[in-house]
């Protein structure tokens, strides 16, 4: 295995091409074909599809019916499967074809000169400006489900998928308007097993119409969990009434990963790499998805790739990821997505929280949260005030406690106070360092020993003041900790790891930071002093403060114990969410974090990402106890540890065979 070649890591590269286009001309758009075919094959595309009619051009009109053009487009097709040959690429172009006494718009996809598929389009349309049915017949009135040509016996229908050992690559192709109709060929198609959905087109452009492709081509790839490919004629069709924009998508599983440049006078083109892995564990999860294709099963011819010879294209090639890979990918990069992102989130926060609160009779409708001064029971005092708001409550009914320690600064104290104190909250301060001290001296610890009792204990002293307060003033405990704690198991069982209510179990520490800021300037905006108490917040390092520190210096950086948090942010979403192999995450994450491998722009190296993956890998497994046992709280994202929804582990699951996947990880490139 090539760590960085990125076919060994379940990735498939697709191109789109478009080509410009003379009107019934064939020799011509050979020569236009074969020049973006050739550049997207020295990028390393895999399999490349063309427009619709790509070979005539759409807008022939009645020269369709041309013996002549006919002819030479059959001879230019000939052509192209020869020039293509010995090229490791499966194509896919667009002509008409004469058969059986009609014509029919078709694609003919081949591979190394070998003709796999011709797809008919099964419903020409007859509407507005199209009139396709006074050229071409359906594909329902062929006469026969094979075609010769140059010798060759294919398939020739809509219900064939032709198939590519490489990463079960499985490929429908369907024409245009194939793809607007309300049950698509290959929506049957995907149902069937296709992981890769082709729509060859020439649609033209009117205002707008862009939009809606897009919308259908992401509504299909999201729908159909598929990646799904969309390619228009472009510059050199008739504009006599309409014209036309050079349209290419490449979409996965509801997300855009590339789109041409329109409007181009010359040829252009689009590449992306495509993570079929993702498309099977999807399908593999989503039972509804295999219950709908049981339903409506519809009996699908498969084309089969013979083995090609050697790829003459150097490993290099695919050395670079043709995707974007986010390396936050709880924080989205867009600012306006981002912001979204934190209004859904934090409104799913709240909303939960005053659901829960109202199932409480109304003399118990109180929150009681341990406030640090840190930024996870920040955002959760955020959560709860913003609920008490809404529920026109006063917000003296939340009791805020700061508990401090031996390791507690002064920064983050006074900032808990000055943000308690800015709310309007109930605050108390309840130092718990004689509690922790009782406990010492009653189990005979040390208290110069600052291992782990030494830590857990104040975890567990604060949280039995907490539930006091709670039986005291008949209020919930709200949990502060977050997603990112609950994936290293960096918390104390029963200590900061139990509450009645866990908001912030579903928020990522990634997440968290941008909500705070997010917070100060929307839902608090009004409040400036509370603004400037958050400000500060964020920019004090992240600290569990059970270590004395050295003055007011903290000593206990968490990230530097276990490691940064968006590594393991970006771990455990690859992980949870797709199931990944130790391998293919490490690949992913130099692709993330450093994008370019022969460049020097690398914020960690190959050594730190396995390295810290490690310490991830054995920390989630060793710490599925606490998991199994957490409280209840509000899923946010498609990544969710709840042991009564979305991950059920057993505590005793061994992690040898990931940790032996991660060995094979090189520890440098």
């Amino acid at each position: 295995m090539n760590f960085l070649d990125i076919r060994d890591h379940g990735f498939f590269r697709l191109a789109a091409v478009v080509p410009k286009v003379e009107l019934a001309n064939p020799k011509a758009n050979v020569i236009s074909h074969l020049k973006e075919l050739s550049q997207v094959y020295d990028q390393g595309a895999m399999y490349t599809l063309c427009p619709e009619l790509g070979l005539t051009g759409y807008s022939c009109g009645d020269l369709f019916h041309s013996q002549l053009l006919l002819d030479q487009v059959g001879q230019s097709l000939r052509e192209i499967i020869e020039a293509t040959k010995y090229w490791d690429m499966i194509i896919s172009v667009g002509l008409p074809l004469k058969l059986d006494f009609a014509v029919y718009n078709t694609a003919v996809t081949f591979y190394q000169g070998q003709i796999l598929a011709v797809t008919p389009k099964a419903y020409p349309p007859e509407y507005r400006e199209f009139y396709e049915l006074r050229h071409f017949a359906r594909a329902s009135e062929a006469q026969a489900d094979v075609v010769n040509l140059f010798d060759q016996d294919a398939p020739f229908g809509t219900d064939i998928i032709i198939y590519h050992p490489h990463n079960n690559f499985s490929l429908h192709v369907e024409i245009c308007e194939d793809g607007w109709v309300p049950i698509p060929p290959s929506t049957s198609a995907a149902l069937a097993g296709a992981t890769v959905l082709a729509n060859m087109s020439a649609s033209d452009i009117t205002i707008g119409k862009h939009d809606y492709r897009l919308q259908l081509m992401l509504g299909s790839s999201g729908r159909n969990l598929a990646v799904q490919m969309y390619c228009a004629a472009g510059f050199g069709e008739s504009t006599s009434d309409v014209s036309w924009d050079g349209d290419a998508i490449i979409a996965e599983r509801g997300n855009l990963l590339a789109s041409s440049e329109r409007f181009q006078l010359d040829g252009t083109h689009i590449i992306a790499d495509v993570d079929l892995i993702a498309v099977e564990q999807d399908r593999m999860r989503q039972n509804s998805f295999r219950e709908n294709g049981i339903d409506n099963l519809k009996e699908f011819r498969l084309a089969n790739i013979k083995a090609s010879s050697a790829d003459l294209k150097r490993s290099e090639v695919y050395h670079n990821l043709r995707r974007q890979i986010d390396p936050h990918p709880f924080v989205p990069s867009d600012p306006l997505k981002r912001n979204e992102r934190c209004y859904e989130t934090f409104m799913i926060q709240s909303t939960a929280l005053i659901r829960r609160l109202t199932q409480l009779p109304q003399d118990r409708r109180k929150i009681i949260v341990a406030v640090s001064g840190g930024q996870d029971s920040t955002h959760a005092l955020m959560v709860a005030t913003h609920a008490i708001d809404k529920m026109q409550l006063p917000r003296t009914d939340i009791i805020a406690i700061t508990m401090p320690c031996f390791g507690t600064t002064q920064r983050t104290k006074n900032n808990a106070i000055n943000l308690c104190q800015a709310l309007g909250v109930t605050f108390k301060e309840i130092p718990v360092t004689k509690i922790v001290e009782e406990i010492f001296e009653a189990i005979g610890h040390d208290k110069s020993d600052t291992s782990l009792v030494f830590e857990n204990t104040q975890a567990w002293s604060r949280k039995f003041v907490e539930l006091a307060q709670a039986a005291k003033f008949k209020g919930l405990v709200l949990g502060t900790g977050d997603l990112s704690e609950l994936l290293l198991g960096w918390c104390t069982y029963m200590g900061d790891h139990g509450s009645h209510y866990a908001v912030n179990a579903g928020v990522p520490k990634t997440l968290i930071s941008f909500l705070i800021s997010w917070t100060a300037e929307v839902i608090f905006a009004q409040e400036p002093r509370v603004q400037a108490i958050l400000h500060d917040i964020l920019a004090t390092p992240i600290s569990p403060e059970l270590l004395p520190p050295d003055g007011e210096t903290i000593t206990q950086v968490t990230e530097d114990k276990i490691g940064p948090y968006e590594l393991h942010d970006f771990f455990g979403y690859y992980f949870i969410r797709f199931g990944y192999s130790p391998k293919r995450i490490a690949r992913l994450a130099l692709a993330a974090f450093i994008q370019q491998v022969d460049t020097d722009n690398q914020k960690y190296d190959l050594a730190d990402i396995k390295k810290w993956l490690g310490v991830f890998l054995n920390r989630f497994f060793t710490n599925q106890f606490k998991r199994n046992f957490m409280p209840d709280g509000p899923k946010v994202g498609l990544t969710c540890l709840s042991p009564r929804g979305d991950w059920r582990m057993p505590s005793d699951a061994q992690v040898q065979a990931w940790l032996d996947d991660w060995a094979k990880i090189p520890n440098a490139l």
